[in-house]
């Protein structure tokens, strides 16, 4: 056990951050525990532009797995990656459903804004970008994306339900989706004021047991075999990369990654991505 700690904090410098490996893992258990629900939701969403669902789930955790693990050894940076929220809606209600393109084509324009937002990221262009926003709004931006997150966990749990006249509505509060929900967070709440180690992992876990009784949360094993890649793995059709329409979907999926990875960013780690004259 002391080689492999010794490992750890020479390959992570714990020690340098005054952290240890007991309190990366509580932490690193946390952060997967709150996150983990977009390996779920994205299929659903994805779902409704035609794609296959079990392909979209295994994706989704593949993409977030190399991309933390890179995070992790490359950058030594505490940041779980995974698929954002503001882009598979968009991809699957605006350009698929809306502007009728084929979930193929879609996913070309994805992969044309990735390569250009790696080249941003290559060459500090989009570094260039985070800077040159201003400190209140790089604020908002973050409080912008933990609302949209918020509302996401209001919908799912029936706090919130769709009104024709307001868009949003009071849901019933007496369902026990509404009533573990609210549990939960007032039990979160309580635990992080009290500074107990592991707060909002103790408060996930907590309902999750008690909604296993009500039917809200089932236990289906450990382990089993993921579904096939294959319905979606390459399936880009670059067919319309010629058309004006291409080029503004290319633009606008760049425009809302570079914004949406700038407020989660700064959300997580604003300190680390002021300028010197915001300090």
């Amino acid at each position: 056990m002391p080689e492999s700690r010794s490992f750890l904090d020479r390959t992570f410098r714990l020690s340098e951050h005054s952290t240890n490996v007991r309190t990366e893992f509580i932490a690193g258990l946390t952060t997967f525990l709150t996150m983990v629900y977009i390996v779920f939701v994205n299929p659903t969403i994805l779902g409704n532009a035609g794609m296959d669902k079990g392909a979209v789930f295994v994706a989704t955790c593949v993409a977030a797995a190399v991309s933390t693990l890179v995070m992790a050894f490359y950058a030594n940076y505490p940041i779980a990656l995974a698929p954002g929220m503001g882009l598979n809606a968009f991809f699957a209600f605006t350009v698929v459903l809306t502007y009728k393109y084929s979930w193929q084509q879609a996913l070309a324009a994805v992969f044309c804004s990735g390569v250009l937002f790696f080249v941003l990221s290559v060459f500090r262009i989009r570094e260039y970008i985070v800077n040159a926003i201003p400190k209140n709004l790089k604020l908002a931006i973050s409080a912008g994306v933990g609302l949209f997150l918020g509302i996401i966990a209001l919908e799912q749990a029936k706090i919130v339900v769709a009104s024709p006249a307001t868009l949003v509505t009071l849901g019933d509060l007496t369902q026990w989706s509404a009533i573990l929900c609210l549990v939960g967070f007032v039990l979160i709440v309580a635990l992080t004021a009290r500074r107990i180690v592991g707060g909002i992992l103790i408060g996930v876990l907590a309902v999750s047991v008690m909604g296993i009784p009500l039917g809200l949360a089932t236990y289906s094993g450990i382990v089993s075999m993921p579904p096939s890649l294959s319905p979606t793995l390459f399936q880009l059709d670059f067919s319309r990369i010629f058309e004006l329409t291409f080029l503004i979907v290319i633009f606008s999926f760049l425009i809302i990654d570079v914004f949406d990875n700038a407020g989660t960013l700064i959300g997580v780690g604003v300190r680390s991505l002021r300028r010197p004259t915001d300090a």
